[in-house]
Formats: C-alpha cells, sequence, structure tokens
C-alpha cells in the first residue's frame, strides 16, 4: 500500500485544534457581547430612557452599535471556521476514498499474482504454493494426496476454427465442471494453455481418485453449447500419487504429466503413473 496516501493522524490535528481554539475564542466574544447587550438594557431599564438625556440615549446607541460590530464579526468569524472545516472535511473523503481504491488495487493484484485470468482458477503460483502446504502436512501426519495433470484433446482445433475468444469460453466452461468434481479443500489449478493441474487432498485409496478422474472424463467430455456451436473436448489425465510416486513437488508434478502423456497416446482417458510403463515427460 502507497504510504504517501496514508495520513497520520497526528498531522492533521493542527487544523482541527486551530479550528477548536477559533471556535473558543468566537465563543468568548459572543458571551462578552451578551454581556455588554444585556449591561446596556439594564441601564436603560434602570434610568427609564425618557428621562435620559439626549447625549445618554446616544451614548447607549454607540455602545450598541458596537457590540453589533462584534457580533458580525463573530459571524464572519464562525463562517471561516465553517468553511476551513468543510475544507478538512472534503480533504479527509478524497484521502479516504483513495485508500480505499488503494487497498481495491493491491487486492485486485494480489489476485491477479494467484489467478488465472481467463478461468478464475488457481495459476501455477498458488498450486505449487498449496502442493507445498500438502507435502508438508503429509508428511507431518504421515497421509496421501493425488496430484492430476489435465490435458484437453481436440482443443487446438477450436482456438483454430473459431478463435481465441470462443476458446477461451470452452476453458472457462471446463474449469467450472473440474470445481464441481472436486471438494473444498482440493485446488484446480490452469498452468496454461489447455493444460489443468489439481490437488486431491488426504486420498485414502486409488479407487476413490479414480472415481474422481472418472467424474471429470464424463463432466469435461459433456457438449460445450455456445449460441449456435456445439462443441466438446476430451481430457487426457495422468495421476501421480504421494509417496508412492513421489515425495517432492518437482517429482509429482512430473510424474503426473508422464502419466497423462501415456493416456494422450494410449486414449486410456486417465492413467495412474507407472515408473514401468510412463512415457518420458515433456518437462
Amino acid at each position: 500500500m502507497d504510504k504517501t496516501l496514508v495520513q497520520d493522524p497526528v498531522q492533521s490535528q493542527p487544523l482541527l485544534v486551530k479550528a477548536l481554539n477559533q471556535s473558543e475564542q468566537v465563543k468568548i466574544k459572543v458571551e462578552e457581547c451578551a454581556q455588554e447587550l444585556s449591561g446596556v438594557n439594564t441601564a436603560l431599564k434602570e434610568e427609564l430612557i425618557e428621562h435620559l438625556s439626549v447625549d445618554e440615549i446616544q451614548d447607549a446607541l454607540v455602545q450598541s452599535e458596537k457590540i453589533e460590530d462584534k457580533v458580525q464579526e463573530c459571524a464572519e468569524d464562525l463562517h471561516l471556521i465553517n468553511a476551513a472545516l468543510a475544507e478538512e472535511i472534503t480533504e479527509r473523503k478524497k484521502l479516504e476514498q483513495k485508500l480505499c481504491d488503494s487497498e481495491a488495487q493491491e487486492e485486485k493484484n494480489r489476485y491477479l499474482a494467484y489467478h488465472d485470468i481467463t478461468t478464475g482458477l488457481a495459476n501455477r503460483a498458488l498450486f505449487n504454493d498449496r502442493l507445498d502446504q500438502a507435502l508438508a502436512q503429509a508428511e507431518r501426519h504421515t497421509r496421501s494426496f493425488a496430484v492430476m495433470f489435465i490435458d484437453l484433446d481436440k482443443f487446438k482445433g477450436i482456438n483454430d476454427t473459431y478463435g481465441h475468444g470462443i476458446g477461451d469460453k470452452v476453458l472457462q466452461i471446463v474449469a467450472t465442471r473440474l470445481q464441481t468434481c472436486v471438494r473444498d479443500e482440493d485446488t484446480v489449478s490452469r498452468v496454461g494453455g489447455d493444460e489443468f493441474l489439481c490437488l486431491l487432498m488426504e486420498v485414502d485409496e486409488e479407487a476413490n481418485v479414480a472415481k474422481i478422474a472418472a467424474s471429470m472424463m464424463g463432466e469435461i467430455s459433456g457438449t460445450c453449447e455456445l449460441d449456435d456451436l456445439k462443441l466438446s473436448v476430451k481430457p487426457s489425465i495422468g495421476i501421480a500419487i504421494y509417496p508412492r510416486d513421489g515425495t517432492s513437488a518437482e517429482v509429482l508434478v512430473k510424474n503426473a504429466d508422464a502419466a497423462m502423456y501415456k493416456a494422450k497416446q494410449d486414449s486410456n482417458g486417465y492413467v495412474f503413473f507407472n515408473p514401468l510403463a510412463a512415457t518420458p515427460s515433456r518437462h
């Protein structure tokens, strides 16, 4: 956050203190005016105006006019004080708006730093962070988890034929469908092009991972209806399980990628990593 936008409360105090002091001075003047007017009125009542000479009445009038001038001066002082305070309020509102805008921009920048712009999914940076956390927890609590590498077959043809705008819409549909297949604690990310990585937390059996992979196959393979177009893509999914298929983030992603490439070659839909049968990873 830009610290120049944050006004130190101490810095704003002098103007307010000055305004309060001026207001107090005006209050004293008004009280003095009230006392002087009271004195003039008392004198006039006590002496009875008809018994006073013209000179005495003239003196009372002069005193009254002086008090009137003081009251006018007080009114002008109050106007200046109110104007200063109104300006301070305006400046503070501007400052607060700048602060809100700055915080909103920071929040947007944080989001963009960890999310894919097209799909709203986690990006590779956020996925790597979640994977590192999963490794730490799994090692500490002796748990298993799975990494899935997902690639979309036929997607390049959609981009080439209908353009990237339609391609992006297909990616958005696929992203939504992937998220319906996982739990809140799992992470689905787009890592570029038509490639996705998925982190499944705390998996007890390979059969449960296979069930999720099959669900993804069914969901993603469904027709994508975009206006008058009916398009479809088919996923190839490679799966690596911690700690069986690797104990580091790099190895798990590499082995999931190799299994995905094997699934794509053999048109098997999804494949668990097998060091004896895996096709070398592209990375």
